[in-house]
């Protein structure tokens, strides 16, 4: 029996040495929890006479996989699978939908992170273990699938599915208005920390000169992933504590050339897990980078993976870890410097980048609920000529929208901003007034201003 590759995903390995090959897998598993389990044993394990059995009485984390199984759990951290499109979780209640994938026939028939699966084809998945959940949602491309799902609202509603292969890139980038550069990290891959550097060094070509990295609805993955993205954000040489059963060790990350700046922004939420948890915790405990958003999902603990004789797969709880400098992460979640409310964590990050970038800017009073109609009336303290040069920009936060505007003055110290088209409705904007404008002497306005707005939804 050996210890194979290390992950992260709702999931996290260890090293330690292989443990011989004993008389069968049951004995295997026995002696396993006996060395490494980071947990509290069965008190009537001897009685136990199955693997099943045993597995039932761990943490929610250590399960046991046939080999069929294992491989479509790993394609799944890799992002290529035949399914739904989705990364769950057990919960009380059923199986919980931790994140959709873009192009999966659940994200497309309108199932989101947080519904609870409570059945498949009409079976019950409360206390059905994640191996074999993932085992009855995925299946042959082309067939359909039944789930009954619990919303958010509290409300049951039936899915008819087909299922069908889809690869998830794991990384997807875009040049935000203003120049940030935004990089979504949906799962720490294999590659995920190169996939991440390669966003980056794009980005910057494309003139991007800060960043916002999404690790929102990352339930994890590999752990070497981790620590080679903690190593691209500055100062930040520790990974993370480990906590076995028999000592504590501090990890190191894995430095890279090529570094994040420091103001960059990085978002979480509530499923975002494991490998995000840690590198969120390390990157909080070394003041590596502002994290924006809601508390984790407050998995701290670590599996490993064993190769059973017989060819089966057991990932067994095997240590906790915490962030580098003690930041407590199982059962409690990392909470970021700046909290958002759900789905404001972008808009509210691209704001803070596009302030830093006009630090000398005035803040004006927000316009909150403005009608999609809005017109803009800017007010200077002296009398003001138009010229050519003056210079509005009405940014539409979190995307790479920039709406073009009309300046036209109102009177001798006024002017009337004039969007070209209607407002999105329940969209967030920031309207900045660049030091553009001069007075009929021809002194230059200082500073510049902004606004933030929201529209009516």
């Amino acid at each position: 029996m050996k210890r194979f590759t290390i992950l992260a995903a709702i999931m996290i390995g260890l090293i330690s040495a292989p443990i011989s090959t004993l008389a069968a897998p049951l004995d295997e598993v026995k002696s396993l929890l006996s060395t490494h389990y980071k947990g509290e044993l069965p008190s009537n394990i001897d009685e136990l006479d199955s693997i099943d059995e045993i597995v039932e009485q761990l943490d929610p984390y250590s399960t046991y996989f046939t080999r069929e199984e294992f491989e479509a759990y790993t394609n799944s951290i890799n992002n290529t699978t035949t399914g739904i499109g989705v990364i769950i979780e057990e919960h009380p209640n059923g199986i919980q939908i931790i994140s959709t994938f873009e192009g999966g026939a659940a994200g497309q028939a309108g199932i989101f992170p947080g519904d609870i699966i409570l059945s498949v084809d009409g079976i019950s998945t409360i206390g059905m273990a994640i191996q074999q959940a993932s085992s009855i949602i995925s299946g042959k491309e082309g067939t359909a699938v039944q789930l009954q799902i619990l919303k958010s609202n509290n409300t049951k509603q039936t899915y008819n599915l087909t299922r069908k292969k889809f690869t998830v890139p794991v990384v997807t980038k875009e040049l935000l208005a203003g120049n940030t550069g935004y990089i979504g990290m949906n799962s720490f891959s294999d590659d995920g920390a190169v996939l991440v550097q390669k966003a980056k060094i794009e980005l910057q070509k494309l003139g991007a000169t800060s960043f916002i990295l999404d690790l929102r609805n990352n339930g994890g993955g590999y752990v070497h992933t981790a620590e080679e993205l903690i190593g691209l954000f500055p100062n930040s040489p520790d990974a993370f504590t480990i906590i076995t059963t028999s000592e504590s060790a501090l990890t190191k990350s894995t430095k890279q050339t090529s570094l994040f700046p420091a103001n960059t922004k990085v978002l979480v939420n509530g499923y975002s897990a494991s490998a995000s948890e840690m590198t969120a915790a390390a990157l909080l405990d070394q003041n590596s980078a502002s994290l924006y958003g809601q508390t984790t999902y407050g998995k701290g603990s670590m599996q490993s993976f064993f190769n059973l004789s017989d060819g089966s797969i057991l990932k067994l709880t095997i240590a906790n870890f915490t962030g580098p400098k003690g930041t407590l992460i199982h059962e409690i979640g990392v909470k970021p410097h700046y909290e958002t409310e759900v789905g404001y964590e972008l808009i509210q990050a691209h704001l803070d980048a596009l302030v830093e970038v006009n630090k000398n800017y005035k803040k004006m009073s927000a316009l909150h609920n403005v009608p999609t109609t809005k017109q803009f009336t800017i007010t200077f303290s002296n009398n003001v000529i138009q010229t050519t040069k003056q210079r509005v920009e009405l940014v539409k936060l979190g995307t790479t929208d920039t709406v073009p505007v009309t300046i036209e003055p109102k009177s001798a110290k006024q002017f009337v901003v004039i969007p070209t088209a209607p407002l999105e409705k329940g969209a967030s904007y920031l309207l900045l007034i660049h030091p553009t404008f001069q007075t009929n002497a021809g002194v230059m306005m200082k500073n510049g201003a902004y606004v933030e707005v929201t529209v009516q939804p």
